[in-house]
């Protein structure tokens, strides 16, 4: 970038394009109206790009910026660490935005406590919680995601991962279901009714199909949703089967007229886990979310 293209330039393009408005972004900068509109004009110059440009009533930001506020984003960042590198912060006086990447069965147990425990000792921080899309390590690279929860293993040497908690498969049926009548349901039962399978890539198989085929069974998947609280909802309105996460069903089944029972096979746990880029390691900040959402879970 040029020269003349300094970090406090730099903070407005960030404020500019969370707020999509040079109003917004004043307030957020503690400037006046004409110092941020003036600022913009330095942006659009240094980057040859108009940055934000009339849509409607409001300001949309163009392509080039959508692409380059991550970056942005990540550089801020960095300086934000580098000041407080080895120096006490004040997280009651935080200002800041945490995106955290989760799929949905991991959000609705952990998100409520985690955004309480957040909001009680910082009530200027905000939690963005953003789904799970390709799984990409660029957004943790490039700062869009400063966060990630969820399953899988991650081997590249540039990103940091720490055990959360592991998770086990649960069936779920309605509780007046004939099965919500059986404290075990066998393998053979399971199969004697429809299923509804939750998956974002709109698979109908996983490791309980193979687990009945080991046992020359088979289930008919009925119907396959992108999110487990579309599928228990409807399980819930059905006579449905489905599977869910144990800490999930625990938590809402008895709320939405659901009963939960263990698999009687060998399905295999789901190891949940945090993950981050190696540069927020010592970040003072981010230590401290990754240890509320630790805490969250006590």
């Amino acid at each position: 970038m040029p020269e003349h293209l300094d970090l406090n330039l730099l903070r407005v393009f960030d404020a500019l394009l969370q707020e999509r408005s040079v109003t917004g972004a004043s307030e957020q900068l503690h400037l006046s109206i004409p110092a941020t509109s003036r600022a913009l004009g330095r942006l659009r110059r240094a980057m040859s790009d108009p940055i934000l440009v009339r849509a409607g009533r409001g300001m949309a930001p163009t392509p080039f910026a959508l692409r380059t506020a991550p970056r942005v984003r990540s550089l801020l960042d960095e300086a934000s660490a580098l000041i407080t590198a080895d120096r006490a912060i004040s997280i009651a006086e935080l200002q800041r935005t945490f995106t955290i990447r989760i799929n949905d069965g991991v959000a609705a147990t952990l998100a409520t406590t985690a955004v309480e425990a957040t909001a009680a000792a910082a009530p200027g921080v905000t939690l963005r919680f953003v789904t799970e899309g390709t799984e990409s390590t660029e957004a943790l690279r490039d700062g869009s995601v400063d966060l990630d929860i969820g399953v899988g293993d991650v081997a590249t040497p540039d990103l940091r991962t720490a055990p959360l908690y592991r998770e086990r498969m649960v069936g779920i049926v309605r509780a007046d279901s004939p099965l919500g009548r059986r404290r075990r349901p066998t393998l053979r039962q399971l199969c004697q009714h429809p299923h509804v399978s939750a998956s974002r890539r709109g698979r109908d198989r996983g490791p309980l199909d193979e687990a009945l085929a080991a046992a020359g069974l088979e289930r008919r998947v009925a119907a396959v949703v992108p999110t487990l609280a579309v599928a228990m909802f409807l399980v819930s309105t059905s006579h449905y089967v489905g599977l869910a996460p144990q800490r999930l069903a625990e938590q809402y089944g008895q709320a939405l007229g659901l009963r939960w029972f263990p698999i009687p096979a060998e399905l295999p746990d789901l190891d949940v886990r945090l993950c981050w880029h190696a540069r927020l390691d010592a970040d003072p900040a981010q230590l401290w979310l990754r240890d509320t959402v630790r805490a969250a879970l006590d």
